[in-house]
């Protein structure tokens, strides 16, 4: 089990539900951020991730105050979560998001093997998909969207999300670690949940997010059940909740809308297009915050 953790990006929108998640399931953490996060028990070490000695000392530092009592250095952290990044288009030009997104994670994931990590998780996109930031209205090629599907994005973030998956497991073939990638859904906040009525009873608006989300706390699930399961080596995973943004058994949806996409396999009634499946089955994954239960 993996008790030391650094996470990168704990003060963003999901790392601050992640974090203190983890932090209750009793794992001792360092947040990895260019601004402070607000969590109990949890120290931010101001660090800019792009540059490869920052990352280093990052990994290898004392989580607190605490740590001198103990009378050495301290050693490698057990895991690390890598979610710093610029979170989508249209914050920075392309060319920086692309760039600082690929090679903060390289910085990162190059660091934690070489002070003996074998242990990382790292945050991908649904926008790898292909359709989240297209020019114009793509349709999707295949119905559900599971993970050994044909990544094709336009966008410099999504770019730099697929270069990212890449990156995880060229590290993970070189040191034989288990690096997972989690190709995370719109994520949605406790508070977030007054649209959702009105996106299912105009589904089309749902289209750029293949009708699916994950709930934050649902993300923080995610990442202490991919912690706490070891041996996979490389692998994705779409992190997303079970439930499709519809109002109709997703099935009858994508036929009545989607008629000459091919579907692959029988989906489950409510099942979001971009399907959880593997995280159910080999991560023993369960929702705990369907969106019907809250608009």
């Amino acid at each position: 089990m993996s008790k030391r953790i650094i996470f990168t990006g704990g003060s963003g929108k999901a790392g601050r539900h992640a974090v203190p998640y983890l932090k209750a399931k009793g794992y001792d953490i360092l947040n990895v951020d260019l601004k402070p996060l607000d969590a109990p028990g949890v120290n931010t070490l101001i660090a800019d991730l792009t540059e490869s000695g920052q990352a280093f000392n990052a990994l290898s530092q004392h989580f607190g105050f605490e740590g001198y009592a103990k009378g050495k250095p301290p050693s490698a952290p057990d895991a690390v979560v890598h979610f710093a990044a610029i979170p989508r288009v249209l914050i920075e030009p392309d060319n920086v998001t692309f760039a600082r997104n690929v090679v903060s994670t390289y910085n990162v994931i190059e660091a934690a093997m070489k002070l003996g990590c074998r242990k990382v998780i790292v945050a991908s996109s649904e926008t790898t998909y292909g359709v989240c930031f297209a020019e114009g209205d793509k349709d999707f090629k295949q119905f559900p969207l599971e993970e050994d599907y044909d990544a094709d994005p336009q966008d410099s973030y999504g770019l730099s999300k697929v270069c990212n998956e890449k990156t995880a497991r060229a590290f993970a073939m070189r040191y034989g670690a288990d690096i997972y990638a989690l190709r995370i859904g719109n994520v949605i906040e406790p508070h977030e949940y007054g649209p959702f009525a009105g996106y299912a009873a105009s589904p089309m608006t749902r289209k750029r997010n293949a009708w699916s989300y994950i709930d934050a706390r649902d993300l923080g699930e995610i990442v202490h059940l991919c912690l706490e399961k070891d041996g996979l080596g490389f692998q994705v995973f779409n992190a997303t909740n079970d439930t499709a943004t519809l109002n109709e058994p997703t099935a009858d949806f994508l036929a009545r809308h989607f008629p000459h996409t091919p579907v692959t396999r029988k989906l489950g009634e409510r099942e979001a297009p971009l399907s959880n499946r593997k995280a159910r089955e080999v991560l023993g994954f369960r929702e705990a915050h369907d969106w019907r239960k809250y608009a």
